[in-house]
């Protein structure tokens, strides 16, 4: 691959995908924040979704990233997880019950 068609395929990703940062903007106590989020343009349907990254925070100088999570992602996961557990403790106890087995023959001795 040739350099200037690298160069080709990073712009036509660039085009679809691009970071934006919002108007900085000054806090009470002297910090400058300024967010960033990611949009993405969908060719053909002239759609575009945007998602938060997080935000730059500068104060005294100094600057600091401070990433965004998604807390209902993380609580999503979680469940999900919760109920598969569930499910094959279910399953485990349907197929052998942890109890013993105590079918058989008994004979008595006196």
């Amino acid at each position: 691959m040739r350099l200037p068609d690298a160069f080709d395929s990073i712009a036509a990703d660039t085009a679809t995908t691009s970071r934006v940062f919002g108007d900085p903007y000054v806090t009470p106590d002297g910090a400058t924040v300024i967010p960033a989020s990611l949009v993405r343009h969908r060719p053909g349907s002239g759609r575009s979704d945007s998602r938060p990254l997080g935000i730059f925070v500068v104060k005294d100088g100094k600057p600091a990233w401070v990433p965004a999570v998604d807390t209902t992602r993380i609580a999503l996961m979680g469940e999900l997880i919760g109920l598969v557990a569930a499910t094959l403790a279910t399953v485990a106890m349907v197929r052998r019950p942890p109890w013993p087995d105590v079918r058989g023959e008994f004979s008595r001795r006196f």
